[in-house]
């Protein structure tokens, strides 16, 4: 999975938005078959973590799922999904079209690392499946503490390869394994080699909380999900 993730946040080759492009018609496919459905579970603690007013950001927004779960949750909140995938967005205003919340849900394609928005302009942000790929995730992370007002929550929700306990051995057995070769069937070796790749080189959840403390946020906690398999990290601007 990607940010959705949803993806990457710049250009280049693997992990671009180019990448993504090529995956973006398969993609949310691909996210339910490759988690066994359990991201939507862990998507709802996010949800959960967020405002019920106010202007939102979804950062590394892709097909829009984490936007449009927002915006239906709350008839107060106006969602903006930013994203360098155009073909990813593609994807997601189609669906933002079905549902008819294009009056509070609006799909931007630019950069993580330098987002065209002014200071404390959202009530809370959050990224799903998209840090991992951030080349500088301290910018990233800098940048979200930047325009989310203060004391409103940036949420992070990523995947983590599993380092101790007992399912360790399995869940990195699914990541190694499973997940690059489910990828490659459904669309391309390449693509999802490098999806494995970012889910081991991901740093442990207290060097991430670090990072977020570095970028700003303060009361920064972090939650295991899934024996380890991802983490939702949450800390306030």
């Amino acid at each position: 999975m990607s940010g959705a993730h949803n993806t990457t946040l710049v250009g280049g080759a693997d992990g671009s938005g180019g990448m993504f492009d090529r995956i973006a018609p398969r993609y949310d496919l691909l996210n339910r078959l490759m988690s066994f459905g359990v991201d939507r579970r862990w998507r709802r603690r996010l949800l959960d973590a967020m405002p019920t007013e106010g202007p939102l950001l979804d950062v590394a927004t892709g097909t829009a799922d984490v936007a449009l779960a927002l915006a239906q949750r709350s008839p107060a909140v106006t969602v903006i999904g930013l994203d360098p995938s155009g073909g990813m967005l593609g994807v997601g205003r189609e669906k933002i079209e079905r549902r008819r919340l294009g009056d509070r849900v609006a799909l931007v394609e630019g950069d993580a690392r330098d987002m065209p928005f002014d200071a404390d302009r959202f009530a809370g942000s959050c990224i799903a499946f998209g840090i991992r790929n951030v080349p500088d995730r301290l910018a990233g992370l800098r940048e979200m503490a930047r325009v989310t007002r203060p004391g409103g929550p940036v949420v992070v929700l990523e995947l983590s390869e599993p380092r101790g306990g007992p399912m360790a051995a399995l869940a990195r057995l699914h990541v190694h394994h499973v997940v690059p070769r489910l990828g490659a069937l459904l669309s391309g070796d390449r693509e999802y080699r490098y999806l494995q790749a970012s889910i081991a080189d991901f740093p442990p959840a207290d060097v991430f909380c670090d990072l977020m403390r570095e970028a700003g946020l303060c009361d920064v906690v972090a939650h295991r999900l899934t024996f380890g398999t991802a983490h939702l990290y949450i800390g306030h601007a």
